[in-house]
């Protein structure tokens, strides 16, 4: 198995983390790390079209930018960059459209310091993108072809789009465990499948999101893959790839080497370390969530890199995605409020008839609920405040609560069973959701209370509000102003610390409320961080 070939391609799918900005001196060390260790290739980077905002040189891959790195010779010939299929077919699917972008990516290859093309395919782009395997191969590039995603066709479909790359100069073809789903056995059956059906040299790119990469890569070539991806530390998309300084010691066996790794060892201490403290990639239970459901891996890293989601709110997108598919990275699902509630403003519930005159207790997530748990009830059991509880949450007892509030897209998509096993109604904008969502809660109670979203701040009226933001702290503060209740006491509010941005965007909500005509007055009874009133639940009357 000598003719094994390893590349490395940190340097491209790495850069989805820092936008393809690897310093020089990160770079000078890289390649004296891959000479080091004898990779077959490195992929430089992507040669991205769009130039819409900033990206490192590492996006756009020029010619120019590659000569400018003081390649090492013994990686003369061994250079690679990745196209985007979409980018191949943007200007249109038929030859000529295909060549006047190709034309304008590459030189011929006399003039490039560039060897090896890859061109990185959905399943739907493969068959339009196959002609630039002709116009590439006669500038004098290898050619490669990555098809993604594999985990979402089956054999059969595999077998037509093979055959039709048969009738193309492709050096290799690759599968891309996109999704980083597949076990050792799928891995099997794909290769499979691949060597029934294609004659040329095949390759993986496995990505970790269950953390099988590497037991993947070695599977796939003990099944006959000559080619495997890998990048230093993992660092790639998500949760990352097969990691380099194992698949190099794993390979050497294979490829009849004996190579040092202690300037790989050394790049990885001196600079990939950091980068992962600073970008958080690698496995992680999110990661093996996505793998499991074939969620975009892409979804998590969005989510744990925003600290304005919680635990909470990305096992809710997980569930959501798992329901719904999310094969498919659209970055408009984690926005999906901005055109969910687009329906008519109703509103069949009026706060008023029930809170007017009353306190108001909203109990948040916090970890002082449970800590004060006996004293938050022994209030509400005294004082017959009315109780509202964000969401699903379950630290005080059940028949203590008067209401469940709801209101973003997603917690309600991903929830909806949850509030149908709780014994209280659902405050939600009912009369505008979505026909499908109101399917799903059609055996609950719900107090229709609608919504209206206006960043400039908070407006109240019987039946309907304005908030903000759809953070459902922002709805409950408005139910009771909406409601005329006498004040309002947070529970739970324990807040995010200094550093956080979600804490100055939940002070800039109480801000905002304040400041609001017909707001009610509102202090925490509990230990919070927020710049709010504070008095003990052990002192109230």
């Amino acid at each position: 198995m000598n003719d094994i070939k390893l590349l490395d391609c940190t340097l491209r799918d790495g850069g989805y983390y820092n936008n393809w900005d690897f310093s020089p001196s990160l770079i000078k060390d890289y390649l004296e790390a891959m000479v080091s260790i004898q990779v077959d290739y490195i992929e430089i980077g992507f040669r991205l079209i769009s130039n819409n905002d900033f990206k490192g040189g590492c996006a756009f891959s020029t010619d120019d930018y590659i000569n400018s790195l003081n390649i090492p010779k013994a990686l003369k010939n061994k250079i690679g960059v990745m196209v985007n299929g979409s980018d191949v077919l943007s200007q249109g699917n038929s030859k000529s459209d295909l060549n006047q972008i190709l034309e304008e990516l590459f030189s011929s290859k006399k003039q490039s310091p560039v060897t090896l093309v890859r061109i990185a395919c959905h399943m739907h782009e493969f068959e339009h993108c196959l002609p630039a395997a002709t116009w590439l191969k006669g500038k004098g590039y290898k050619v490669g072809f990555n098809l993604m995603q594999i985990n979402n066709v089956n054999n059969l479909e595999i077998a037509k789009l093979l055959q039709l790359a048969n009738s193309y100069p492709i050096d290799v073809l690759y599968f891309a465990d996109s999704m980083g789903s597949l076990n050792k056995q799928q891995i099997t059956s794909t290769v499979q499948t691949f060597k029934s059906g294609w004659d040329g040299e095949i390759g993986i790119h496995a990505h970790d999101s269950m953390g099988n990469a590497v037991n993947n890569s070695m599977q796939a070539i003990n099944d006959g893959v000559s080619w495997v991806d890998s990048t230093v530390a993992g660092m790639g998309r998500g949760p990352g790839n097969a990691q380099t300084e194992y698949l190099s010691i794993e390979l050497d066996d294979y490829r009849n080497l004996n190579t040092s790794k202690i300037k790989l060892l050394k790049l990885i201490q001196n600079h990939f370390k950091l980068l992962k403290e600073q970008y958080g990639w690698g496995v992680n239970p999110y990661y093996y969530l996505a793998g499991k459901y074939s969620v975009h891996p892409t979804y998590i890293q969005k989510m744990i890199t925003d600290t304005r989601y919680n635990e909470e709110d990305i096992i809710s997108v997980i569930d959501y995605l798992k329901e719904q598919g999310g094969g498919k990275f659209n970055p408009d699902v984690l926005e999906t409020a901005r055109h969910f509630y687009l329906g008519e403003i109703k509103g069949a519930w009026e706060p008023e008839k029930i809170i007017k005159n009353n306190n108001v207790l909203i109990i948040g997530t916090g970890p002082s609920t449970i800590r004060h748990c006996d004293a938050i009830e022994s209030y509400i059991k005294k004082t017959h405040p009315f109780v509202i509880a964000l969401n699903t949450q379950k630290s005080i007892s059940e028949d203590l609560i008067n209401a469940r509030a709801v209101c973003h897209p997603v917690r309600i998509l991903a929830d909806h069973n949850e509030y149908l096993n709780l014994s209280q109604p659902l405050i939600v904008p009912a009369s505008m959701l979505p026909n499908n969502v109101k399917q799903k809660l059609l055996q609950k109670e719900l107090l229709d209370f609608d919504i209206v979203v206006n960043e400039k701040g908070f407006a109240f009226n019987s039946n309907n509000c304005t908030l903000p933001n759809l953070l459902v702290l922002s709805y409950v503060l408005a139910i009771a102003a909406s409601g005329k209740a006498k004040q309002i006491l947070l529970a739970g509010f324990d807040g995010y610390g200094a550093d956080d941005p979600r804490r100055k965007e939940i002070d800039n909500i109480f801000n905002l409320y304040q400041k609001a005509e017909g707001s009610v007055d509102f202090f925490s009874i509990t230990e919070t961080r927020y710049e709010i009133p504070i008095k003990s639940v052990y002192g109230l009357n």
